[in-house]
């Protein structure tokens, strides 16, 4: 006998989900949630993941490859010898905007830290980047809420995207007493994401990417 359990997983989600979703529903849908649909591993992606394992590695008090070599200026600039220094964390609150563990059936909201230093109050979060220069305020605005709810000491937080190849920084600040102004902006794309997920409506939505795949 075979047991086919149809209710679908609670809701949660991550920057990443968000964007592909209002990118494109139902790419979403086949990438994220069927998951009928796999990209190959290209080596802009190759690439990315040899640079995030470099510098993680780095922090932690490895040398960097010397054709990495180039990317010490941003490992002196996290500064590991100050503070206290997290290293490519996964940080997953509920929906009330506490912690929780990563696969815990109560996350609500995840996303992922290259580097999070915290000093006293304030912290600074980092998002290496190895793409061209795309600035979107709602990443770090997520990142920042994951570290508030998981570190109630910090009470302000800079973050940000270092653009590695562009050898340039986005950055945002954010405190603690002013996250309900942000999550204001937030919560209704969000809840349209639930509504579908919900709904089970992905629609397509013709741009750049239909020819490739759709």
């Amino acid at each position: 006998t075979t047991t086919i359990r149809n209710k679908p997983k609670a809701f949660s989600f991550s920057y990443s989900k968000l964007k592909n979703f209002e990118t494109c529903p139902k790419r979403h849908y086949h990438y994220e949630i069927a998951k009928d649909i796999v990209e190959p591993e290209g080596e802009a992606l190759q690439y990315g993941n040899a640079v995030h394992k470099a510098l993680a590695e780095a922090l932690t008090g490895k040398a960097l490859p010397k054709h990495f070599s180039h990317l010490q200026q941003w490992v002196d600039k996290v500064n590991p010898d100050t503070g206290k220094l997290l290293v490519e964390q996964n940080l997953a609150i509920t929906n009330e905007f506490e912690p929780c563990e990563w696969f815990s059936k109560d996350a609500w909201c995840r996303a992922k830290t290259d580097v999070v230093k915290i000093k006293g109050r304030v912290a600074l979060a980092v998002d290496w980047k190895t793409g061209k220069i795309v600035e979107d305020g709602s990443q770090l605005a997520i990142m920042a809420q994951c570290v508030f709810s998981h570190h109630p000491e910090v009470e302000a937080i800079r973050t940000e995207f270092i653009w590695l190849k562009e050898d340039a920084t986005t950055r945002a600040e954010f405190t603690r007493a002013k996250m309900a102004e942000v999550w204001n902006g937030l919560l209704p794309r969000v809840a349209l994401l639930r509504h579908a997920h919900e709904t089970t409506t992905f629609p397509p939505k013709p741009g750049g990417l239909c020819r490739k795949w759709c």
